[in-house]
């Protein structure tokens, strides 16, 4: 079976993906067949937050790929997860109709307030689904190919290649709070209703959105494991470990770290795609260089070139966060930032690399 042989010789895969296909079934269970008073109840809010924590794994599996195991450190992959998440509100801001505060069924209500006549190019053909699907794979990926066909080519490498990352996605963000720009300014896009015909709010909806988001972080980890046992993938690690050596051997060095780069965006704006409809908004906001950074600490706690770990860092971390932020919301920025020094200097293999030691010593 070509799971099985992609999952060959990476146990922490395959209790990985174990571990989420129960969560895929007890959660739903727990949700629409336990009854509230039941202390095995789950809520809706708490379906909904264990959603966004599976899109904030992908979107961590997206830059594990790329900073794990091709050695490109990039502080900008927040931008490709906005501009997914961007795809999918418009689709969604098309889905109010005549339900806004305004009433008016072709404008969103941002635009009414700012006194447009008319629909803009850009948001033709938003109203249909599948043409919002491609855009949320379209837009990052095309991004992240013409970035990278300037930076790689030109042989950007290193801490240079990072601050460039960052400097894309801080620009994205000062673009798109002009309200001119028309995707709603600073507020960004919000006041949903249905996806598809179907209540955002409504139970059966929410639990839809979870699974959606469980099966693509599966298909992305099995995805990331295909590219990574294969020939591309051993080369992968040819450029990460000594990039010159493979480049005078003859490997196309730039089309390698092209191919990668432009499939970890793509991820990543499915990540987005998925994690707007569950939180409700999509604004700038998700553009800050800070967010790039948070994807960085999140695959750095859970250990680098894991796959697997990537997603123990970014759930083990939001959670931290989600707590944080309502008990200490003082104490956040500092626990995280501690965090990250910590692990550095103690643990530079992440958790994984943590639990590791500890078998090997056992």
């Amino acid at each position: 079976m070509y799971i099985s042989k992609l999952l060959r010789n990476d146990r922490g895969g395959q209790v990985f993906l174990t571990v989420l296909l129960l969560v895929a079934v007890v959660v739903p269970i727990c949700n629409l067949v336990v009854p509230e008073s039941s202390p095995l109840h789950l809520s809706t809010f708490t379906v909904t937050l264990i959603g966004k924590y599976l899109t904030l794994a992908l979107l961590a599996i997206s830059v594990d790929l790329v900073w794990g195991y091709l050695g490109i450190l990039s502080l900008g992959h927040g931008a490709f997860f906005a501009l997914g998440g961007y795809a999918m509100g418009m689709y969604l801001m098309r889905q109010i109709g005549d339900r806004g505060v305004y009433g008016n069924p072709e404008l969103p209500d941002f635009m009414v307030f700012l006194d447009w006549d008319s629909l803009p190019w850009f948001w033709y053909g938003f109203d249909h689904f599948w043409f919002a699907m491609i855009m949320v794979v379209v837009v990052p990926g095309m991004l992240a190919f013409v970035f990278g066909a300037l930076a790689f080519r030109s042989r950007v490498t290193g801490v240079y290649l990072s601050i460039m990352t960052q400097a894309l996605t801080y620009a994205l963000m000062l673009a798109f709070f002009r309200n001119e720009m028309g995707f709603g300014g600073n507020n960004g896009l919000t006041d949903f209703k249905d996806l598809l015909g179907f209540d955002l709010q409504a139970d059966g909806t929410r639990i839809a959105l979870f699974l959606a988001s469980a099966l693509a972080l599966a298909f992305g980890y099995l995805s990331c494991r295909s590219i990574i046992i294969s020939r591309l993938g051993r080369v992968m690690l040819a450029v990460r470990d000594a990039e010159d050596r493979a480049r005078f051997i003859g490997y196309r060095v730039d089309r390698v770290k092209l191919a990668i780069f432009s499939f970890s965006a793509i991820l990543a704006g499915i990540a987005g795609a998925l994690y707007v409809p569950q939180v409700g908004i999509i604004n700038p906001g998700e553009f800050s260089p800070l967010k790039s950074i948070e994807l960085v600490v999140w695959v750095a706690v859970g250990g680098r070139a894991t796959l697997y770990g990537a997603v123990m860092g970014a759930i083990g971390v939001n959670f931290a966060k989600t707590y944080l932020t309502g008990a200490l919301p003082e104490v956040w920025l500092f626990a995280l930032g501690a965090l990250f020094v910590l692990v550095t200097l103690y643990l530079p293999k992440g958790i994984v690399g943590l639990l590791k030691r500890r078998r090997a010593a056992a």
